[in-house]
């Protein structure tokens, strides 16, 4: 295995985990992609979009806004986003993260341990990333 892997959001490859998410995911890192026990995605909210409630047994979850705004929902508190916040969920709490913005919400997301986040993710739909998304995020 090589020193250093790189990825770039215009290769990668980029999945809603169920039809009607109003999420989706530019998959980064992952073990498959690059040997990493971590996964590491882009991951996109359209306007009104969120998470479904979800838990990590293991794992901590970790959110940087790149661009966007919204608010996290953690064991019933609600945290507002913006961008260049960072957000750092724990093992055990059951969190949403909603977009509460005018136009999409953009994270850096990292699952640590993965706890099967990746292989959830490649086992969805897969999506083009368009016109807004390569923009904001420098792949245009």
């Amino acid at each position: 295995m090589q020193a250093v892997a790189k990825a770039s959001v215009s290769t990668s490859r980029a999945y809603r985990i169920a039809p009607d998410d109003t999420n989706y995911f530019a998959l980064l890192f992952d073990k498959e992609e690059s040997g990493c026990e971590q996964v590491v995605v882009v991951e996109i909210f359209s306007v009104g979009g969120r998470t479904p409630p979800n838990t990590h047994e293991f794992a901590h979850e970790f959110f940087y806004v790149l661009a966007g705004e919204g608010v996290a929902i953690c064991n019933g508190v609600a945290t507002t986003l913006r961008k260049g916040d960072a957000l750092l969920v724990r093992p055990g709490s059951e969190h949403v993260v909603e977009n509460t913005g005018k136009g999409k919400l953009y994270t850096l997301t990292m699952m640590c341990p993965n706890e099967g986040f990746a292989e959830l993710i490649r086992a969805g739909v897969p999506v083009e990333l368009d016109d807004e998304d390569r923009k904001v995020l420098g792949a245009a």
